[in-house]
C-alpha cells in the first residue's frame, strides 16, 4: 500500500482529511514523523525520506515520492477512482487543474508573505496579494458553494485548509468565510481531531524512545 509520511497538524493534515472524507485512510500506511516548524520547534525526521525533510511526502507502491500537497491529493484521488474531482476529459476538469495549482503557485505565496510582513515589488507582481487572492475566490464562489459549483471537490479541501489552520489570515469577505465553513462541515472534524491527538502521542512515544 502507499506510505504517507504525515507530521500533525501540518500541511499533511489534508491529505490525511481527504483521505477520511473518502473512506480510505486505511489503504494508507501512515507514518508519523516530526518536521522543522517556522517557530523553531520540530527537527528534521530522519525516518523521513522528503529530500528537504518536509509534509507531507508519499511513497507509492512501486517505490516512487511524490511530494507537494496538491500532486499527493491528484495522485490519491485518481488511485481510488476520483471520488473528489471532475473525471479527466470533463468540462470541469481544466477548471479543477487551475484551482490545484493555483493553491501551491498563489495562495501559499500570498499567505506566506503577508504572515511574515513581506511587501515587495517581485512578490506582488509574480504572485499578488491577498486582494487579488479575494477576489479570485468571490468570483469562483459566485457560480456555487464551491469552487466548482455545487459539490464539494478536492481543490476545495486543498484551498480553504490555510484558512481552517490560520482563520487570521482569512479575507474579510463574508463568501469567503462561508465557503472555508461549509468545506469544514463536509469533513468530520472531531475524528480529524481524534487522529491528529493520537498520532502526536504516537510520534512523541517514538521521539522517547
Amino acid at each position: 500500500m502507499p506510505t504517507l509520511y504525515h507530521c500533525p497538524n501540518s500541511r499533511s493534515s489534508r491529505v490525511v482529511a481527504q483521505l477520511m472524507l473518502i473512506g480510505k485512510l486505511d489503504a494508507v500506511e501512515v507514518v508519523p514523523v516530526s518536521v522543522e516548524r517556522f517557530d523553531g520547534t520540530g527537527r528534521r525526521d530522519p525516518r523521513n525520506p522528503h529530500p528537504e525533510g518536509k509534509v507531507p511526502y508519499l511513497v507509492t507502491d512501486e517505490g516512487q515520492g511524490v511530494r507537494e500537497s496538491a500532486a499527493i491529493m491528484m495522485y490519491l484521488d485518481e488511485l481510488y477512482g476520483q471520488p473528489l474531482s471532475p473525471k479527466i476529459g470533463a468540462p470541469d476538469r481544466g477548471r479543477y487543474l487551475s484551482w490545484m495549482t493555483y493553491a501551491g503557485g498563489v495562495l501559499d505565496p500570498v499567505l506566506v508573505a503577508a504572515f511574515s510582513g513581506l511587501d515587495h515589488p517581485a512578490i506582488n507582481g509574480a504572485y499578488r496579494g491577498l486582494a487579488e487572492v479575494c477576489t479570485a475566490l468571490e468570483t469562483a464562489l459566485a457560480e456555487g458553494d464551491f469552487l466548482l459549483g455545487d459539490t464539494l471537490c478536492l481543490a476545495d479541501i486543498l484551498l480553504a485548509s490555510p484558512f481552517q489552520w490560520a482563520p487570521h489570515l482569512m479575507p474579510d469577505s463574508a463568501v469567503i468565510k462561508a465557503w472555508v465553513e461549509r468545506v469544514s462541515a463536509a469533513q468530520d472534524g472531531q475524528a480529524i481531531a481524534a487522529y491528529e491527538a493520537e498520532t502526536t502521542a504516537q510520534l512523541s512515544a517514538l521521539e522517547d524512545a
